[in-house]
């Protein structure tokens, strides 16, 4: 049995995530200080006898015995992380150093929840691995963008330095249960909006494409990535390849909640990518990972959650 870290524990991902190492007979540490998760998403967990959940900021020193470390604790929508920006890319720096000198003196294994926003709005697509970027240094989504550049470097800068087992995983778009209604991420919104017979936002002209991956896809893959071979750091790509247009999304949201909600377009937001669509050979050949569920059923599911949400 192994001693497992899960910071962020409580969010989103990080639920799911301590969810299914419980189900393969872990001992789970969840960490989150629920600036963005929430009691709810670990609720069901909580009375099981191998998971401890902990209220603690990873900004803050932190030592415990532990196998492995799933460092997922950092705001993921814009709207959460732009609202305190120092305090985001604080996160991912000072955080990232708690987290890894924890994994130096324990001599546990650490996997890096790093993002897709570290390509920025891309010249290349699809997004390989190899590429190095294009990220505003300056801009609104920077603290983010930059935050999740920086705490790669030093991922990589403590496993040259002082040896630590590192594993770095890209996470593009992801959607599924226990998604914030209200935290902006284009699924969550599109669904609510449809939801509560509100009209449709589209930031520009819905022209924009991003990829789906499904939670169970994705939590397959992270589970994959930190098991993998001794050596094998990544980073690597972990999403879906399919690509939609925002708008193609917006209308398949409308057909399976049999909505009335009317689609309007707005401004786009600075910086906004104009295109996301994950190279994923890596993970296929390292890994024998890929996605298998398709958006249109992973929309099903994340609708009756939504719905369950509403009625609750």
């Amino acid at each position: 049995m192994k001693r497992i870290l899960v910071t962020g524990g409580a969010g989103f991902l990080g639920s799911h995530l301590c969810e299914r190492l419980l189900g393969e007979g872990n001992n789970v540490l969840c960490m989150d200080n629920l600036s963005t998760g929430s009691n709810r998403n670990i609720q069901h967990l909580l009375t099981a006898p191998n998971f401890e959940y902990i209220e603690h900021d990873i900004n803050m020193h932190f030592y415990t015995k532990v196998d492995q470390i799933y460092n997922l604790a950092c705001p993921a929508s814009p709207i959460k992380y732009q609202i305190d920006p120092v305090r985001t890319i604080t996160t991912c720096v000072l955080g990232m150093i708690n987290m890894l000198e924890l994994a130096k003196s324990t001599g546990a294994r650490i996997l890096q929840a790093s993002t897709s926003e570290i390509y920025g709005d891309p010249e290349i697509h699809p997004q390989p691995e190899s590429y190095y970027g294009n990220v505003n240094p300056i801009g609104l989504r920077s603290c983010y963008d930059e935050g999740k550049r920086t705490a790669e470097t030093l991922m990589f800068d403590y496993h040259r330095q002082h040896n630590v087992n590192i594993k770095v995983i890209r996470i593009f778009n992801t959607y599924g249960p226990r998604m914030c209604k209200n935290d902006g991420r284009v699924v969550s919104n599109f669904i609510m909006q449809a939801l509560r017979g509100e009209d449709i936002t589209i930031y520009g002209e819905g022209t924009q494409t991003r990829s789906f991956c499904y939670v169970d896809d994705l939590i397959e893959g992270i589970i994959r990535m930190m098991n993998s071979r001794d050596g094998f750091t990544g980073p690597v790509n972990l999403g879906n390849p399919g690509e939609f247009t925002i708008h193609e999304l917006a209308t398949m949201v409308l057909e399976k909640t049999n909505s009335k909600s009317k689609i309007i377009n707005h401004p786009l937001p600075k910086d906004d990518p104009v295109k996301r669509k994950p190279v994923i050979d890596l993970a296929k050949k390292e890994l024998k990972w890929s996605p298998t569920i398709p958006l249109s059923n992973g929309l099903e599911r994340t609708i009756e959650y939504f719905k369950q949400m509403t009625r609750d």
